[in-house]
Order: structure tokens, then sequence, then C-alpha cells
């Protein structure tokens, strides 16, 4: 990992009020890299870094980086969570029906909340949550099973 990236994570850390700590910066710096990841995923890249570091040491990382609003955490219906270093932004979410890809959709609307629900009850909406179906430009090239 280079110096400039566990740098800019232990300052993530610390803006948050968090001990730095090397499974911290790692899973930070992995999510760094973008995508959608899953935790096993995520472990097996953190170990290329870090040589060891249990699943459950990068589960409770995640937690504790989610809960910070530095990772995003989402769970497509029929999908693993996976997580996410964008946060802050209410963006959404497309997910391929028929092999699981995922991309980033900006808020249709710019502003959260992109949706005003009808009948929220008396709630007072800040943020909406929007998974869009579909298939993925490699899937749409995909021959029909009949």
């Amino acid at each position: 990992m280079s110096e400039s990236a566990e740098e800019h994570g232990a300052a993530l850390l610390r803006a948050r009020g968090m001990r730095v700590t090397r499974p911290r910066v790692a899973v930070l710096a992995v999510l760094a890299g973008g995508g959608h990841l899953e935790v096993d995923q995520i472990a097996t890249a953190v170990r290329a870094r870090l040589d060891t570091v249990s699943t459950q040491a990068v589960y409770d990382v995640l937690g504790a980086l989610s809960r910070a609003g530095l990772a995003r955490r989402i769970e497509p219906a029929g999908s693993a969570a996976r997580f996410e270093a964008r946060v802050g932004d209410n963006h959404h979410h497309v997910v391929c029906r028929a092999c699981g890809a995922i991309a980033d959709v900006d808020c249709a609307h710019g502003a959260a909340p992109c949706l005003d629900p009808v009948g929220a009850g008396g709630f007072l909406v800040d943020e909406a949550e929007v998974t869009f179906w579909g298939l993925c430009p490699t899937c749409q090239q995909q021959p029909a099973d009949d």
C-alpha cells in the first residue's frame, strides 16, 4: 500500500474520531479502488496487503466504517451484502438481472431525497434508496434462452 493511501485512510479515520488501525486503513484502500465488493473480495484484497486478517475482523471494520459514514453497505435483493466507498451523495444503483453486475446511478433529481413518497405517515424523509433492475450491456448482447 502506498504511503499516500495510508495517510489518506488515516486522515479519514481521524476526521471521524476513529482509531487508526492497519486493518481499517487497508479496508479503506481496497474500497477506494472502486466497485461494489462482497466481504470475501475485500478480505482477500486486505490479506494481500496485511498477510493475515480474519474475515470477522473485516466484517467488524466494515461495520465501523459504515456507521462512521466512510463506507456504504448495499444489499440488492437476492445478493450478498456489498460495500463501496462512494458515500454521502445520495446515489442509487442499477443491477443486472442476468449476471448481477452493479453500477452507480446518480440521483434522478439531484437533491436528497430523489423521490417524494405519498403517504409517508408523518415521517420527514431525508433520503431515498432506489435499486433499478435490468440487463447490463454485456448481457444484452447474449442470445436469449428459448
